[in-house]
């Protein structure tokens, strides 16, 4: 009985190591009063990562990057994943293009 609990144990580590390290490659930022949050985003450098863009304001808004090449419209109350990478270490701006002068945000990859 013992053994069969080790190997169902050892069987559903194996099972959720993979998921447990996607999510350690998952970020998420919020979009509230057309600001980003968190404004500073660290990531890890030379990896592909996701990021789930939480909108919680009403209207719709942008995340965009020129450095990063996204562009992704995220409806009010909806959220949206964008996929950037493999990044070399540094800083890329992004920006809410329907509120430029508030949304405005930058990713660190180190």
């Amino acid at each position: 009985m013992r053994t069969l609990i080790t190997a169902i144990t050892f069987a559903a580590a194996v099972a959720l190591a993979p998921a447990l390290a996607q999510a350690a490659d998952d970020y998420t930022l919020t979009i509230k009063d057309h600001k980003f949050t968190p404004a500073e985003l660290k990531v890890p450098a030379n990896k592909r990562v996701a990021i789930t863009v939480v909108n919680s304001d009403s209207t719709p808004e942008e995340f965009e990057s020129h450095s990063l090449k996204v562009e992704k419209i995220i409806p009010g109350g909806a959220k949206a994943t964008v996929r950037i990478g493999p990044l070399k270490p540094g800083r890329y701006d992004f920006f809410g293009e329907f509120h430029e002068d508030t949304a405005k945000g930058v990713v660190i990859a180190e």
